[in-house]
């Protein structure tokens, strides 16, 4: 079990006066499935009001208004989290008949639709489809998720969060969202249920953790259903496990961004977003 504490700041800085915001953050993790939440904080400055809710895919929100004219915005979410660790990642029992069963497939309909973000190439389909044969649905997906960051290469910079999976495919370039976006739509593409997942990564190796703070970063990761659901982290192909923690889940990065928001005034901004890890064993 890895407790780490994780503070995620956000700090914009507006070219000229912002007359009023309104704001929602995603950066606060969830309870459950192996994560517990022991505290949490988030300042945020300036402030006139802010209410906190729970959404429709269970990510926790804190949605905050500003009032009066402010040059800047800071907001500081700072978690302590206890890590169960990957739980036992052995081939759950669902076969390719328990995901074809109608019943099912109503209930995971959400996780089996396609978006504009996540809908796939044929190319990206028929490799999906190349990796079902003699394998169960949890053994395909694996071999699914490994094939495409094969296929892709990791640079920073060639697009954005709501690229499409298919404008990254063509290029075979991007970074955790368009791997975990192509991850999740070539899975979906051949019946497996598979949501997106957003939190934070500690990128060390495990061999080499302390309680020294480091960079810890926002990352990307999926889960799919195979008789239970399953984590894994197709950038740096592992299971996520204790060094991920999962602020929130949904069908695409639209579902769970860290930060949104719209303001009157202002002119241009810059924001400078920085994660810190400590690992508290």
């Amino acid at each position: 079990m890895n407790r780490y504490e994780v503070v995620h700041t956000n700090a914009f800085k507006y070219q000229d006066t912002v007359r009023a915001s309104y704001n929602e953050a995603r950066m606060i993790p969830v309870a459950g499935r192996g994560q517990r939440i022991v505290d949490v904080s988030v300042n945020i400055d300036p402030l006139s009001s802010r209410y906190d809710y729970t959404d429709y895919w269970g990510t926790r929100v804190v949605s905050f208004e500003v009032l009066r004219p402010h040059d800047h915005l800071t907001l500081v979410a700072a978690s302590l989290v206890e890590l169960a660790g990957p739980e036992g990642f052995d081939d759950p029992s669902a076969t390719w008949e328990d995901l074809r069963d109608p019943a099912l497939c109503d209930r995971q309909s959400v996780y089996l639709t396609h978006s504009h973000v996540t809908v796939v190439p044929d190319d990206v389909r028929a490799l999906a489809l190349d990796c079902i044969e003699g394998n169960s649905p949890h053994q395909a997906a694996l071999l699914i998720s490994d094939a495409i960051r094969d296929a892709m290469e990791y640079v920073p910079g060639v697009t954005t969060v709501h690229t499409p999976a298919s404008e990254a495919w063509q290029e075979r370039k991007g970074v955790c969202q368009d791997i975990a976006h192509l991850t999740v739509g070539a899975l979906r593409s051949v019946g497996i249920p598979a949501l997106y997942v957003s939190g934070y990564y500690d990128p060390r190796a495990a061999a080499d953790l302390d309680q020294e703070t480091v960079v810890g970063q926002s990352h990307a990761w999926v889960e799919w259903w195979a008789g239970s659901w399953r984590p894994y982290d197709p950038t740096n192909r592992v299971v996520a496990g204790d060094q991920h923690v999962v602020v929130g889940r949904g069908r695409e990065y639209d579902d769970v961004p860290p930060f949104k928001g719209v303001f009157a005034g202002g002119g241009r901004s810059e924001l400078d977003v920085s994660v810190a890890m400590t690992l508290k064993n």
